[in-house]
């Protein structure tokens, strides 16, 4: 039965931790790696029983994320973040594929968000496959600026147990994210030598909203739906567009 260590990555969240601790807390190790935090992270997860270590300054997150697992005292790790929890039927699926030896390398979860007072079970945010549970030995944090993942050699298993994500406050909180997140796009995009120009923002955009309203569900969640698949239009938008900004920019540099 091999033991499993939790491993959180944090910088201030002592609103978020200590739920994601709890949801946790079943595992053989809970380590939190923190980015320096200047509230009481650290303080509250030595309270809850967790290892904490500090890693600062901000290495990035595929480095930070490997640090924690490199620092984890087992070689199978479950990787959560701050603001998000393990559920009930999670965690007994969790337990079960521990009893059993966990056979494969690795297991993608479903992780649902938490979104305007609702979980939202459609549009391109579920069921948002997450590999989250891995052997470290065969596995490793991998990416660019942005969505890094874990890439393991070996099958991997997936399980239907929910990992619940409370993720963006409100719009406005939303709104910031995606601004944040296309500029980082944008850049590694342009890096890998991709382009793009008007037509392709407006084709995509239209095309993403399509998807995540009518393919996919959006309609069936109410207003949520609506906002989610509008706002994941815009995300693909303005991803789009700044990239096509950033080819333009360096046709006038040169």
């Amino acid at each position: 039965m091999p033991p499993i260590s939790a491993v959180i990555i944090a910088k201030d969240e002592e609103e978020r931790l200590p739920d994601a601790l709890r949801s946790v807390a079943f595992c053989d190790e809970v380590l939190v790696v923190d980015a320096g935090s200047s509230d009481r992270t650290q303080e509250l997860a030595r309270a809850a029983g967790a290892r904490v270590l500090v890693h600062a300054p901000w290495p990035g997150y595929v480095a930070q994320r490997n640090y924690a697992s490199d620092c984890a005292s087992h070689d199978w790790v479950l990787a959560v973040d701050a603001d998000e929890r393990v559920t009930p039927a999670l965690r007994a699926e969790i337990e079960t594929l521990r009893d059993r030896g966990l056979p494969h390398a690795g297991y993608r979860i479903p992780r649902a968000a938490h979104y305007l007072g609702r979980f939202i079970r459609g549009t391109d945010w579920y069921p948002d496959p997450q590999l989250r549970l891995y052997d470290r030995r065969r596995g490793r944090w991998q990416g660019a600026l942005v969505h890094e993942s874990v890439r393991v050699d070996g099958p991997v298993g997936r399980l239907r147990g929910d990992l619940e994500h409370y993720t963006y406050r409100d719009v406005s909180h939303h709104l910031q994210t995606i601004d944040r997140y296309t500029t980082l796009w944008a850049e590694q995009a342009y890096l890998e030598g991709r382009r793009a120009g008007a037509l392709t923002a407006a084709f995509t955009c239209g095309w993403a909203f399509f998807r995540n309203y009518v393919l996919k569900g959006g309609f069936l969640l109410g207003s949520a739906g609506f906002t989610v698949s509008t706002l994941n239009a815009y995300y693909t938008f303005a991803k789009m567009a700044k990239l096509a900004e950033r080819a333009r920019a360096a046709a006038t540099r040169e």
